[in-house]
């Protein structure tokens, strides 16, 4: 009953309802002897289940995280903490706004680090659309609450990119007398983060924070199943703006 119940959620849940949907029409065009129709169909429905497997969104991952470890023991004189997403009208125990849940990530790592090394803490965030409030409030409102000191914390809230985090935390470290900064944000955003930094003449200390894939990640027959095409967008989206961001800078 178990296997039962996990098999159905994931044909009832997106993708899997659609593409049960589009196995039902090439039924209908087969039925109907629309041959091209059911081969369109069939093509589409097989691509959502393939792109929306685990195995085939971590292997696309893999290539931005797996080359990234976590320093046992990092050294520097600033962190800088890059803004992943917020919730920004979201009700909260101490505001208004909320961190994403892959901002959490970040957050909790930036925090432990500051912890550890007792340095200040940059946080680079603002917004890219007309209306919406800034990252960087939000998370400093975060921090503090987790125990860094507002002393530690410098917010930076108009960056609207990766490339602006960059330059605009370049411009505060020089102002700042920083020497050595560790860059933290996720795992599968460190490549183009390292990147866009060294765009601008800045080398940082790479941390990486919520990896989404290792190397002895073992999957099961659930794994196989349609999911979600968050893993695969995140990794379409981070090797885009790789691209993009060679030529284009």
């Amino acid at each position: 009953m178990f296997g039962l119940k996990k098999i159905l959620t994931h044909f009832l849940l997106p993708p899997g309802i659609f593409i049960v949907l589009l196995v039902i029409s090439v039924l209908w065009f087969l039925f109907k002897k629309n041959y091209k129709g059911a081969t369109i169909n069939f093509i589409i429905a097989s691509l959502m289940w393939f792109f929306s497997i685990a195995p085939v969104s971590n292997f696309l991952l893999s290539g931005l995280e797996s080359d990234l470890k976590v320093s046992k023991n990092p050294s520097g004189d600033v962190i800088v903490l890059l803004g992943g997403g917020v919730y920004d009208n979201a009700p909260d125990m101490s505001g208004m706004g909320a961190p994403s849940e892959e901002m959490d990530a970040r957050i909790i790592t930036a925090v432990r680090l500051q912890k550890k090394l007792d340095v200040p803490v940059i946080i680079s965030g603002g917004t890219a659309y007309k209306g919406r409030k800034a990252e960087a409030p939000i998370v400093k409102r975060f921090l503090s609450d987790l125990g860094v000191p507002e002393s530690k914390l410098i917010v930076e809230d108009k960056s609207r990119d990766t490339i602006e985090n960059a330059k605009s935390t370049k411009r505060i470290c020089d102002k700042m007398k920083f020497r050595k900064a560790i860059l933290v944000t996720s795992a599968f955003h460190l490549k183009r983060s390292i990147m866009s930094f060294e765009k601008v003449g800045m080398k940082v200390v790479p941390f990486p924070a919520n990896f989404r894939t290792w190397s002895d990640n073992k999957y099961t027959w659930e794994s196989y199943l349609p999911g979600g095409f968050d893993g695969t967008a995140i990794a379409v989206h981070e090797y885009l703006g790789l691209l993009f961001y060679k030529f284009a800078y």
